[in-house]
């Protein structure tokens, strides 16, 4: 950071010094605290198309698209329109409403794995909801997950692989007893022959195998070749459920979500972000066989008061209805051109920019390093996520204008992380 590139954040540091007298970390959510890159979260006042705007005034092409709703851009004028119309006639029911039976068919039209789905009212709820009907259909009490893969805070879910490569998993929250880890089994991401031995060696436990089929949470990390079909063939054999957690790739890398782009069908589909156009939801759906042990047709329990919640709803059909091939192929070329620029703005320094579609993620040597260069870019007005193991998202409303301003200001980012590097390696800077 120089003295040239500061931006003003007096406002921002008064209104994080009022939340930490409210909000554990003064956040609502860690990773908006910044403690992986440091210095001061920016507080945000207002949104639109690719750019934000902090109570200080600062302006920022944003890459952060609220962890990925945003794919139309923020504030989209036929969104907004249908958020307004759904609030005038009542923001939450308790009801069955049309509006949600539209944005079912909507998502079932898109996908065709899913028969029947529930909505509710976050990704977390959507995946936790997921496991038990799955653990109910098959009469199994584990679930396989993979290393990195984040599929919201359930106790089940929050886990670690123990110390072999793959075995049974270890808390990784306090709060999380190691009777609940201990039914989640971990095994590392695109490594079949883990997951072939963890099924051998539990085939009459695991009720259910749960994957990104496009890892986003430890950086973008596609699947390997043959790796989701690779699962999907290991799990049908041993009675075991395949649960794709779509819950960043729905709607986002193709429009049937990567089921459709990789052309693997699972048993049960985790939905959230973009099918709520930026406000809380999540959603999960499959097969109608294993739907239909949820109460009130059977006897897996699940409920929520605000699940279809008509304003969520109406958002979401407003997103997915815009969502025509043209701005799936924008979305193609704006990161294809994103990830080309960013790896020629760095010139000397070697960088490696991993994407799927509009998902990408720079991966850097080092969190100092990373730092470095998430500063100089914030400085200079492009918002990136605070922490190199999360994604960048594109949306819709990015253009030439951002990919311009964008590429000025990772040339000199990258040249103070360069810097920054040396000084405290006494080394070349070196992305791997």
């Amino acid at each position: 950071m120089t003295e040239s590139t500061e931006v003003a954040t007096t406002r921002s540091a008064e209104w994080m010094t009022r939340a930490a007298r409210l909000f554990p970390g003064g956040v609502n959510s860690p990773v908006r605290a910044f403690h992986a890159v440091g210095g001061t979260p920016r507080v945000i006042e207002r949104a639109a198309g690719s750019r934000l705007w902090d109570v200080d005034g600062n302006e920022y092409v944003d890459y952060v698209g609220s962890w990925g709703p945003m794919i139309l851009g923020h504030a989209h004028p036929d969104v907004v329109a249908a958020v307004q119309a759904a609030a005038a006639r009542g923001t939450s029911y308790g009801a069955p409403s049309p509006l949600e039976v539209e944005l079912a068919e909507e998502i079932t039209d898109a996908m065709p794995s899913i028969e029947r789905l529930r909505f509710v009212s976050s990704g977390t709820e959507a995946a936790m909801s997921a496991l038990r009907v799955a653990r109910g259909f098959t009469g199994r009490p584990k679930v396989i997950k993979l290393a990195g893969g984040y599929h919201g805070h359930a106790d089940a879910l929050l886990v670690r692989a123990g110390s072999g490569a793959a075995g049974i998993g270890q808390p990784t929250s306090a709060g999380v007893t190691a009777a609940t880890a201990a039914d989640t089994l971990v095994a590392p991401y695109n490594d079949l022959l883990a997951v072939e031995r963890l099924l051998s060696e539990h085939r009459a436990e695991v009720a259910a195998l749960i994957v990104e089929p496009v890892a986003a949470n430890m950086g973008v990390v596609p699947p390997a070749d043959g790796y989701l079909e690779g699962l999907r063939r290991l799990t049908a054999d041993a009675g075991a459920l395949l649960v794709f957690d779509e819950v960043i790739t729905g709607f986002r890398v193709h429009r049937g979500g990567a089921q459709a782009l990789y052309g693997v069908q699972p048993d049960l589909t985790v939905l959230g972000k973009i099918i709520g156009g930026g406000l809380p939801v999540g959603a999960y759906g499959g097969r109608v066989d294993v739907m239909a042990l949820i109460a009130p047709d059977g006897p897996v329990y699940q409920a929520g008061t605000l699940s279809g919640n008509p304003v969520a709803m109406a958002a979401g059909l407003a997103t997915l209805r815009a969502l025509t091939d043209d701005v799936y192929d924008r979305l193609e070329a704006y990161g294809a051109e994103l990830q080309r620029g960013l790896v020629e703005s760095a010139e000397v320094v070697n960088v490696r920019v991993a994407r799927v579609g509009s998902l990408l993620t720079a991966f850097f040597s080092t969190d100092a390093t990373f730092g470095a260069f998430f500063h100089g870019m914030l400085n200079r007005g492009v918002m990136l996520p605070p922490s190199q193991q999360e994604a960048w998202f594109v949306s819709a409303a990015h253009g030439e204008l951002e990919l311009t301003q964008t590429f000025a200001a990772a040339r000199e980012a990258f040249a103070e992380a360069r810097m920054a590097d040396m000084r405290e390696h006494g080394e070349a800077f070196v992305v791997d």
